[in-house]
Parts: C-alpha cells; structure tokens; sequence
C-alpha cells in the first residue's frame, strides 16, 4: 500500500510520474516524506519546482532522510523554500521505545 488518497487522473504526465516516483523512493521514510508532499503540492508546484522537486529526487535516500531529520546539515543547494516545504512532512521518525512492561510508550 502506498498510503496515496490523491487521484492522479488530473494531472499531466510529467506530474502523473513524479507522484508515483515520490511514493516509489526505495525507503518507507523517504516514500512517507516526499508522498505525502506530493499529493499536497503536486497539482500546483511550478515547472522550475518541478524541475527543483526532480533534483531532490536524484539524492539517495539516505542522504535525504539525514537532512531531512537534521542528522547533516542540509547541503548549500537545498537550502530553498521547497526543500523546507518537503521537509515539513517529515513524520515523527523517533524509534519507539518499550517500557519494562512491554507496551510501548
């Protein structure tokens, strides 16, 4: 399951295949950050935020989920408004810890 609401019967090609690559990441956190972006954003993102959402895209996912989480510093080349927008979909990544009990906090 993707987690998509969104239809993309809307939408232009170009935007058709940058929903489905977002959702389509490799890792479950970048599919859950940059889907969810996405079917927020995606019908009304600019050509030049499409064209700046695709270079993000290129990143590998593990570079991603560390800026994003702000485990490194977000390289010169992100640091613009729609990185920010993305990052702002971050979920809460922190692991979830056990109680001596046995149920999670």
């Amino acid at each position: 399951m993707t987690g998509l609401t969104r239809t993309s019967a809307d939408l232009d090609p170009r935007r058709r295949r940058i929903l489905f690559r977002c959702w389509h990441r490799g890792i479950r956190e970048m599919d859950l950050v940059l889907g969810q972006f996405a079917e927020q954003a995606i019908a009304d993102l600019s050509d030049a935020d499409l064209d700046e959402l695709e270079r993000i895209m290129a990143e590998e996912d593990n570079d991603l989920v560390k800026w994003i989480t702000g485990a490194e510093a977000v390289p010169e080349r992100h640091r613009t408004p729609l990185f920010e927008r993305i990052a702002a979909c971050r979920p809460d990544f922190s692991p979830v810890t056990m109680e001596p009990t046995g149920k999670a906090e």
